[in-house]
């Protein structure tokens, strides 16, 4: 990608953002629900009522308000979240590195069972094993990942208790994270308990999340597989005596990663987006969650901020795919 290419989709990325603002805030005030009638109990009165909505600023005119807020962001504040009554920076902050480290991992193992499954199936080409491969990415892609981490809940969590299903990390550990990277900094501590507690909780969100990603990606790396064992330098290398594992893995496999890391980059923002529900199944302590609780308690500047990151991060990751 040429610096002026880059440059250009940068400067796109400035109305697609505004636009994004101004849809979210009409949205979340075009929805029934008043955030101060929640924060008050029964017996408030109208008084009340009038000064907490002038102290959030919801007592002026829609326009204004807008214009207000923009202001705001565009100096780096978020305003303050009316249920938690924290700085919303803050808390999407706090809880980002939990819902990328998911994604992240969700991700490896997508890929990893991708590219298991495709070589296998191209290896026994024409066999079963290629059969039950087509099979079973049919079966993970008919099934959203949502569904996934109920059947993990219910299987792995209830029926055969193996591992955990809600939090991050358990809480009796002495694991005392200075940053919300909590994986990377357990390995790099050499924290070897921590890391496999946070590993067994991470487990079973991830790979919800992980399956109809690898479904997807077996598809297309298999096309590819079977697009590069026809071409010369394969027929080349199998002259000289290569067998046909070692064709796939060291030889076939490195051309046709392209267009399974393109689909990867592309379907990572997606990734993003879809950890609201999985987290919120688990209790995942990232942003997703985050949503989740401010959807409920109808939070105007929470939604706002959590929507405004998840376009930040679609915008860079296609950024970065293109790249």
């Amino acid at each position: 990608m040429s610096i002026n290419y880059f440059l250009k989709r940068l400067l796109w990325a400035v109305p697609t953002l505004f636009g994004v603002a101004v849809l979210v805030f009409v949205l979340v005030r075009v929805v029934p629900g008043d955030p101060i009638a929640m924060m008050l109990p029964p017996g408030a009165t109208a008084d009340d009522v009038g000064r907490l909505r002038a102290l959030y600023g919801l007592d002026a005119p829609i326009a204004k308000q807008f214009v207000v807020w923009m202001g705001e962001v565009l100096r780096g504040n978020f305003g303050t979240s009316i249920s938690l009554r924290d700085a919303v920076a803050a808390l999407v902050l706090s809880r980002l590195p939990a819902t990328l480290e998911l994604v992240l991992v969700a991700v490896a193992l997508a890929c990893a069972l991708a590219a298991v499954a495709a070589v296998g199936a191209v290896y026994f080409r024409g066999r079963w094993p290629e059969l039950a491969v087509d099979g079973a990415t049919g079966l993970v892609l008919a099934i959203p990942d949502f569904l996934w981490g109920l059947l993990f809940i219910l299987v792995l969590g209830v029926l055969l208790p193996l591992l955990p299903i809600s939090g991050r990390i358990d809480p009796t550990l002495d694991f005392n994270p200075e940053t919300g990277f909590y994986l990377g900094e357990a390995l790099a501590r050499l924290q070897w308990t921590a890391l496999a507690d946070l590993l067994r909780h991470i487990l079973l969100p991830a790979l919800a999340l992980a399956l109809p990603l690898a479904a997807a990606l077996t598809r297309v790396l298999k096309g590819s597989l079977i697009e590069a064992m026809n071409q010369d330098y394969v027929t080349l290398v199998r002259v000289k005596g290569y067998s046909r594992a070692r064709i796939l893995w060291r030889v076939a496999l490195r051309n046709a990663l392209i267009p399974t890391v393109t689909l990867t980059g592309v379907q990572f923002s997606f990734l993003i987006g879809g950890t609201v529900l999985i987290e919120y199944l688990f209790s995942y302590p990232g942003i997703g969650n985050l949503a989740i609780a401010a959807v409920n308690q109808r939070d105007l500047r929470l939604i706002q901020g959590l929507v405004l990151t998840f376009a930040v991060l679609f915008i860079l990751t296609n950024l970065m795919v293109d790249m």
